[in-house]
């Protein structure tokens, strides 16, 4: 691979071998629309990559990246595709390690992350809730956001894999932090003054209290905290209206309470483009925003759409963090 300072580095994790995520990453890697944007790191097994080449026919030579091993995998015979595996489970974590330990050493500019199975991580022994919040432990970050973005909308939320009657629960602080990391996200993406519709909790975000005080007693002092800082949120609106006045062009992001209020939106309005990103962490992952897809593992059938959006998410956002940083140098001179 010939390296080109000018380009981030980036760490590819493969996920479940078993599953879709090899394939969706060597697809994806022979892309015009990637391949060109960064030197890229597969973190991931031969004997996994070498199973899913067979299926796919990609040759490994072909590929203009490194490749990362973790020895997790050491036989293509270890498991099945499409089928849940413990050794499975404990190799697609292993990789998520791998890489975000390059990016906290800084070999690695940002990382991309393919599906695993949270059934096959547990089968492992290990305890795990999700991506995000294992990479902020990794990280030692107390407090970690998902935020899904497209080119036709983003949306950050407060609260993600925790129960629902938690989630109503959401604090003014935490609301509030939450707005401050999705501002910072959109820079990132490359806009400057990113304009924030905060979603009410209850429907029709209350209706004055007939409906609920959540709204205005813990939403409404975070957007009115928000905007002291000079952020431009405002809010809360209406969930059931107001993605749809963002995803027409009213709004640059959208900061949902909790998951599914979020989750199906997005889904709904860009599912093949939309992809994970996680905040409050020091590095930056994005992710694919589908799972392992079992049922069609190892038949060369796995879309790579979402895996080439995750991939120049991450390429642009290293880049856009590389500049600012670079511009923060070169003021302090």
């Amino acid at each position: 691979m010939t390296t080109n300072s000018r380009k981030p580095t980036l760490a590819v994790t493969i996920g479940d071998p078993a599953g879709i995520g090899p394939e969706v990453v060597l697809k994806a890697l022979t892309s015009h629309e990637v391949r060109n944007l960064a030197d890229w790191i597969i973190v991931g097994d031969r004997a996994a990559l070498e199973k899913t080449s067979a299926t796919c026919g990609i040759p490994l030579s072909n590929l203009r990246a490194m490749i990362r091993p973790s020895m997790a995998v050491t036989d293509s015979g270890q498991y099945q595709f499409g089928q849940l595996n413990s050794v499975c489970g404990k190799a697609a974590v292993e990789y998520v390690k791998v890489a975000t330990e390059m990016c906290l050493s800084n070999e690695a500019q940002a990382m991309v992350t393919a599906p695993l199975n949270k059934e096959a991580v547990t089968l492992s022994g290990m305890k795990f809730s999700g991506h995000t919040e294992y990479i902020a432990e990794l990280c030692g970050a107390k407090e970690s956001r998902m935020m899904l973005s497209s080119e036709k909308l983003s949306v950050v939320h407060v609260t993600t894999h925790i129960p629902l009657r938690k989630a109503i629960d959401a604090t003014t602080a935490r609301i509030l932090r939450t707005i401050e990391l999705g501002n910072e996200a959109m820079k990132l993406l490359g806009h400057e003054r990113p304009r924030i519709a905060v979603c009410g909790l209850n429907p029709h975000a209350g209706e004055h209290g007939l409906f609920g005080d959540e709204d205005t007693a813990n939403i409404t002092p975070a957007i009115e905290s928000a905007r002291s800082m000079g952020i431009l949120a405002d809010g809360p609106h209406a969930p059931d209206t107001i993605f749809l006045r963002a995803a027409r062009g009213e709004y640059d992001m959208v900061v949902a309470i909790y998951h599914d209020q979020g989750h199906i939106a997005m889904k709904l309005i860009d599912f093949e483009h939309t992809v994970n990103v996680s905040l409050g962490i020091p590095i930056i992952r994005t992710s694919v925003d589908h799972g392992t897809a079992f049922d069609i593992a190892g038949h060369n059938k796995a879309n790579p759409q979402n895996m080439i959006a995750a991939m120049k998410m991450g390429a642009a956002m290293a880049g856009r963090k590389s500049a600012r940083q670079t511009m923060v140098s070169n003021s302090t001179k």
